[in-house]
């Protein structure tokens, strides 16, 4: 299995990319995407658990229901999340639909609409109408198009996130790319596929000839132990979507033969992208995995990751490389996870900290600080209860987050 975090010119069959400027970002650069599946293509999503959503989840859940999972084509714009924008926000997305397809080609329920930016700002529908044509002139399939697809949907990201992978089958190559963006608002809570309840927006992009069902059995798991295990600042976002198309361009069905290869391919890919997310989280200095071993259930190890992870003591500590282990055990004590201190280790890095219900007597303050000056780095808690663990990555907490997000309306 190969895995790149740049495009390459392994992209997936069946699928078109396209970029173009609707004058939506402050900045002026591109702020509208797409791709269009070429025939059609088969789709499952998962979505923000948030119970305040934006306008493109509510239509864009509708469009799945609708058409059974079948998709024509993408359309994202950044710079605004068309949330909180009552009725008129949820017209002005249906009306971006419409003239898509029209445009497009497409029946107007087989558009999957997507959203991100500041929350709530009328939704200019005009602005990306008069930009459809050019939209579609943009499109390709070389890298380039692709590249293009992945900033046009970057909001405060200095970088943009991509990720492929790829397997054979029968001589077959079938190939992976997937696209994101998230550098703030990030705690994903993403709920069942297609279920009724700053963000991350993930498309994923393959080959693989599958229908819905197959594609949304496979997509929680893959979800769960990449996108819905990150954090940065504890906010689940109101638009927060995963998308993953099958265009079956490479021939190769989806079955018992293919399936692990694909689900492993699949992982692989949402955790690259997780993890690009979090390093380039706003203000990030330090990429921080919380490796929890030794709990009784995986759920009971992510709650105390979650509850460490959210922490503004721990967060800050982090941002300084100040090995403060107490701060640790605070948040693991308040997480609601019932445990005996005194069965539970800390490593920070190599470096033992806490053991026995006190600090480590082999612990060394300059030796864990300088683990905890490297930009990327592990803390493992055993719990000493269990067989069950969970990887949980998240960051620090910096001025230049504060600063990015105390102005971000303005």
């Amino acid at each position: 299995m190969r895995v790149a975090m740049k495009v390459t010119e392994d992209l997936p069959g069946g699928f078109l990319w396209g970029s173009a400027k609707a004058g939506i970002k402050a900045s002026g650069n591109a702020d509208l995407a797409a791709c269009l599946c070429e025939g059609l293509a088969q789709g499952a999503a998962m979505f923000t658990s948030n119970q305040v959503v934006a306008a493109p989840v509510i239509v864009g859940r509708r469009h799945l229901m609708a058409t059974g999972g079948r998709i024509g084509m993408v359309l994202v714009n950044a710079g605004n999340a068309n949330c909180a924008t009552g009725q008129a926000g949820i017209e002005a997305c249906e009306k971006t639909c419409i003239a898509a397809a029209e445009s497009f080609g497409c029946i107007f329920d087989e558009i999957f609409p997507s959203s991100t930016g500041i929350i709530g700002v009328p939704f200019p529908a005009d602005k990306v109408v008069a930009t459809l044509p050019e939209l579609k002139a943009s499109l390709g399939n070389t890298t380039g198009h692709a590249e293009g697809f992945a900033r046009a949907i970057m909001t405060t990201d200095t970088r943009m996130k991509v990720a492929q992978a790829s397997f054979a089958a029968g001589g077959t190559e079938v190939r992976i790319f997937g696209a994101a963006k998230g550098a703030g608002m990030i705690h994903p809570r993403l709920g069942a596929p297609v279920a009724p309840h700053a963000t991350m927006l993930v498309y994923l992009f393959t080959d693989i000839e599958a229908d819905s069902a197959q594609l949304r059995e496979l997509l929680p798991s893959a979800v769960d132990r990449s996108f819905n295990s990150i954090s940065i600042d504890g906010d689940t976002s109101t638009n927060d979507t995963v998308l993953l198309l099958a265009s079956g361009a490479s021939g190769v069905r989806l079955d018992e033969r293919t399936e692990e290869n694909f689900a492993a391919a699949l992982a692989s890919v949402c955790k690259t992208l997780a993890y690009g997310i979090v390093d380039d989280g706003e203000g990030v200095t330090h990429v921080v995995t919380l490796h929890i071993t030794g709990a009784r259930s995986e759920y009971e190890a992510r709650q105390i990751a979650k509850s460490i992870a959210h922490s503004p003591l721990c967060k800050t500590a982090w941002s300084s490389a100040d090995p403060n282990w107490g701060r640790l055990m605070a948040a693991a004590g308040y997480s609601g996870v019932e445990f005996d201190p005194a069965q539970v280790t800390v490593k920070i890095g190599e470096e033992p900290v806490y053991e026995g219900g006190m600090r480590s007597a082999a612990f060394d303050e300059a030796r864990a600080h300088a683990v905890m000056q490297r930009r990327d780095y592990v803390i493992s808690i055993d719990m000493g209860q269990g067989q069950a663990e969970c990887m949980f990555v998240t960051c620090d907490l910096t001025e230049e987050y504060v600063r990015i997000n105390a102005d971000y309306s303005t």
